[in-house]
């Protein structure tokens, strides 16, 4: 057993950064009109159109209901539209709109925005490491063992 108290726990670290990163992201996106987590949904498009609603859920490893909901609201922003796959009929496949691809150069200043004030203070080598030991950690949370 660790004799850390909680707080001083590399768990509990985490999961204050990953808030006061959310709340910083959720403050910046709300300028542009998106809420937290939409951003990461838009990317996935961004990076490949037409995926469906599972394939999305799965890349952005959330739930079926999630994805549902924030299909949603991005098509009802305008953002998103959802066709039906030419192959299966049961299936609807995501698109973005053109607004959907205009938000694109606004989310990357964030996320560079933010990327910057994350860093703050390390050096090229610190960064390097930090980014190598989050995709360790990364990998360890995500693998099937």
């Amino acid at each position: 057993m660790n004799d850390k108290p909680e707080y001083e726990s590399l768990t509990f670290l985490l999961r204050i950064i990953g808030q006061a990163q959310r709340n910083q992201m959720s403050d910046a996106l709300a300028e542009i009109g998106l809420y937290a987590g939409q951003e990461a949904f838009l990317w996935h498009l961004w990076q490949e159109e037409g995926l469906t609603q599972s394939q999305l859920g799965e890349r952005m490893c959330v739930q079926p209901p999630t994805v549902s909901k924030m299909v949603d609201r991005l098509e009802k922003a305008g953002l998103v539209e959802r066709h039906p796959d030419a192959e299966n009929s049961h299936l609807s496949r995501v698109y973005l709109t053109e607004q959907g691809n205009a938000c694109q150069r606004d989310v990357r200043a964030i996320w560079t925005s933010m990327e910057q004030r994350l860093t703050q203070g390390l050096s090229v080598e610190e960064r390097i490491v930090l980014r190598r030991l989050l995709l360790q950690v990364h990998e360890n949370l995500t693998s099937s063992s």
